[in-house]
């Protein structure tokens, strides 16, 4: 199977600022990959990179072989780190958006998760608390049959009692086909799901491992490591 996500040198800079640095990374089929680093590190640099929002400056990223573009953005469900679906609409006019936008979205799905989050569909979404407006948006991105699901800090915002269910939503809605990236400072609560992790900071890859290979051959948690890696 070809790799659904490849960088090949790739090079960002905003200005004289370099925000990611010939850059080699490939990611395959069926896999949840956190991407790890701190503040200013390259996390959604590179993730707007992969969702064509932004153009790099040297080097190439790929999705299925082929550049962001009109193909690219059919197999792409994207989740930016700020809140950015209409506030002006109820949830069941953005249950029809979606519908009407997105061939590949589950409507049935989507309908069922947001009545387990018990989230009224009748309201309106500037009504909504914070944190419930980031879990219907995340139940609309994961509600699409994408191949690459990019979500930008999924669980910031919401409580620590609702986290579980919406990683556990994560694992059980993705096409096995596809690949998840998640980028995010909340290593421990997102661990449990994650396939492999990268490593990133100041615009370099620092490590790219499966999570069992940390544990085998460190004997460490990812969350352990990632503390020893980025100490201050």
């Amino acid at each position: 199977m070809s790799a659904i996500l490849e960088c090949n040198k790739l090079s960002k800079r905003y200005g004289t600022v370099e925000a990611l640095n010939s850059v080699d990374l490939t990611i395959q089929p069926g896999k949840i990959v956190g991407l790890l680093g701190p503040n200013g590190s390259g996390k959604t640099t590179l993730i707007k990179l992969a969702n064509g929002l932004l153009t790099p400056s040297e080097g190439e990223l790929l999705i299925q072989g082929e550049k962001p573009g009109r193909v690219s953005h059919s197999l792409v469900s994207y989740l930016p780190e700020r809140t950015s679906i209409p506030l002006w609409m109820t949830v069941d006019q953005l249950l029809d958006f979606y519908s009407d936008f997105y061939k590949d979205f589950q409507r049935t799905a989507a309908v069922q998760m947001l009545e387990n989050l018990s989230i009224n569909t009748k309201q309106k979404i500037k009504e909504l608390s914070k944190g419930t407006r980031e879990k219907v948006q995340l139940t609309m991105v994961m509600s699409r049959k994408a191949l690459l699901y990019l979500l930008d800090e999924p669980i910031g915002g919401v409580d620590p009692a609702a986290r579980d269910y919406i990683l556990n939503t994560i694992i059980s809605n993705y096409n096995p086909d596809a690949s998840v990236i998640i980028s995010t400072h909340l290593i421990a609560d997102v661990e449990q799901v994650l396939d492999e992790v990268i490593f990133i900071s100041k615009g370099l890859i620092l490590l790219q491992s499966t999570v069992d290979e940390i544990r085998e051959e460190k004997g460490v948690s990812v969350d352990a490591l990632f503390r020893e890696v980025f100490k201050c």
